[in-house]
This record gives C-alpha cells, structure tokens and sequence, in this order.
C-alpha cells in the first residue's frame, strides 16, 4: 500500500489507517486481532485509537493485537476526552497529560507512543502549559511526535506560533472530520495546515455510513444502525443529502467501483491527506477499506465529484477592483 509522511514528522504511514473506535465497543479482544492481523496482512501500518475509546479497552485490545509486532507500525492515541465521573480526568493540563500517558502507554503495552494527539481543544487550559507538557514527553522519549484533533484553524496556528516562538515540539497534524459530504476544513483548516506545514488526518470518510450506499430515501433506517435515529440521522438523511449520494454513485458505477471506494479514493487523491482513518469490525471491511485507498481517481472523476458536492467559497476572496 501507497504510503506517505504525516506533515514534517518522520513518521510514513499507509494512506489508509484503521480506526479502533470500535475495539471494546462494537467488537471484543478475539474480534479485534481479526481485524488488526487483517490490517497487518495488506500493507495497514497506522492504527489510530483513543483513551476514551471503550475507556481503555481499544488500547489495551490494539496492544494485545499487536504483539511483537508494535515496532513495524505506527501507533497514534489521543487524550482530552473525560476519563472518570472525577474533575481533572480529562483536558490538556500538564498535570492530566502526565497521568493520561502514563495510563496509555500501560495499556497499549508499549514504552512509546507514535502520535499523542489531543483530542479536543481545551479553553479552561492556557496552550502554553499544554506545549510545554507535550515538548516534555518528545524530550523523554515517551512521545515521538504531537497531532491534534478537532481544532479549528486559528487554534491550529496559535499552537503553531507559540511552539516556533519557544522552539518547542509542534504539532505535526490535524485529524477532523472530512468527507465527501463535509469538506469545511477545506474553508480555513486546511489552507492554514499547508502553509504551516501539518498534516491532515480525515476520520468518518463515510460520513457515518451514508456514503455506503446502505440507507435509502424514504426507507427507514435498519434497526440498531448509526443512523436509525438521533442527531446523526436529522445529520445525514436529507432529501439534499440524498440528491448528492445518487448523483456519486452514477461517478462510481460508472468507474466500476463502490461507494466505499469513491468516498475513501477520493479522500486520498487530497494532496494534503496523509492518511484516510477508516474504522472495520471485520477483516473484510479492512480489506474492502484498504483496496478503496489505491483508486486513482483522474481529473475528470474529481471534477465530476466537485460540481456534486463543491469546496467550501475560500474566505478571503480578492476583491473587486472598481470601475472607473
């Protein structure tokens, strides 16, 4: 499998990663080796998981999966999210990101972490203190780089500017959501990561499953589904959202491929896209998710993709010039 480096690190990852939101989740121990040998087996080098993610049963999973073979991958967590019912379990202090690694490294089963990313950003903790904590664990050896998640632009490049400033470890990545339903951080986001030099990391590709193909206008959602009810279904299952999805899968079908394809190919054919992060319960979701990632769309494909679902207007637009 194709692969690339994430921003100005050192670490090259598959262009397509495995998500482990679902390890301790959806999926137990012995399902999770599955999914993660199957990983291994095509070319997956990136697995990217979370302190939250089944409260620590998806790292400690991911570690057992591993086994000896944790030195030939890439791992990336992240911390921020609540931990604990407790005050303090959670956020980007320097107190709480001592404890967090400390509890990630334990259960992962490692004396080292790839990617430490934050998960969230944190307004009740100065971003000096949070850089400082993070530029402490690189020093240590107990980090090899910083990403962050969830950040909007400006806080991107605030975080940038004070690590230059103090020539601190800075973030080497961001991982947002983006899709082919959902290309905002094409607005602000992504612009502010190329000039800075970070790379991006897109999670929920399919935008929840909608872009499989399997919910259909006017059918109601399959029982115990993502998107049966709630939020995320007032989210997705619009007649506009609808509208696009049929015209997507006429590129698709046209092209021989799937849904799944389009919408993890696409993402790839992004320049500034270092890996696509797709989750799977089954080893046949990471081989179908890993073969989407070597689609090579050509310019036609791409144009036809953004009159359907178009970029975000760049916000700063030249202006008019006057006519005299």
């Amino acid at each position: 499998m194709q692969r690339r480096v994430i921003g100005r690190s050192d670490l090259e990852v598959s262009v397509v990663g495995l998500g482990c939101n679902n390890f301790g989740r959806r999926i137990d121990a012995a399902a999770t080796r599955s999914v993660v040998h199957a990983a291994l087996d095509v070319g997956i080098n990136f697995f990217d998981t979370a302190d939250v993610y089944g409260r620590g049963e998806s790292e400690e999973f991911l570690g057992r999966a591993l086994g000896g073979r944790r030195r030939d991958v890439v791992v990336a967590t992240k911390f921020a999210m609540p931990m604990g019912e407790t005050d303090g379990q959670c956020g980007a202090s320097g107190r709480w990101i001592r404890r967090a690694v400390e509890d990630s490294l334990r259960r992962l089963g490692t004396d080292y972490i790839d990617l430490y990313q934050q998960h969230r950003f944190d307004p009740e903790t100065p971003m000096s203190e949070t850089l400082d904590a993070l530029d402490e664990l690189v020093a240590s050896g107990k980090v090899r780089c910083v990403g962050n998640s969830n950040f909007a632009a400006w806080q991107v490049t605030d975080a940038h500017w004070r690590a230059s400033t103090k020539q601190q470890t800075a973030f080497v990545s961001v991982q947002n959501e983006y899709s082919l339903l959902n290309r905002d951080v094409e607005g602000e986001l992504i612009p502010a990561c190329q000039a800075l030099g970070l790379g991006v990391i897109p999670y929920s590709p399919l935008a929840g499953g909608f872009l499989t193909g399997k919910y259909r206008r006017g059918v109601t959602a399959p029982t115990g589904s993502r998107l049966a009810e709630g939020p995320s279904s007032e989210r997705w299952l619009s007649d506009a959202n609808f509208d696009r999805l049929d015209a997507l899968e006429t590129v698709a079908k046209t092209a021989g491929r799937s849904m799944l394809d389009l919408s993890i190919g696409w993402l790839v054919a992004q320049s500034h896209v270092a890996s696509v992060i797709a989750g799977a319960t089954s080893a046949e979701q990471v081989r179908a998710n890993a073969d989407a990632g070597t689609w090579t769309l050509d310019a036609a494909e791409l144009a036809q993709v953004d009159l359907i679902t178009p970029p975000p207007t760049p916000p700063n637009r030249p202006l008019r010039s006057r006519s005299t």
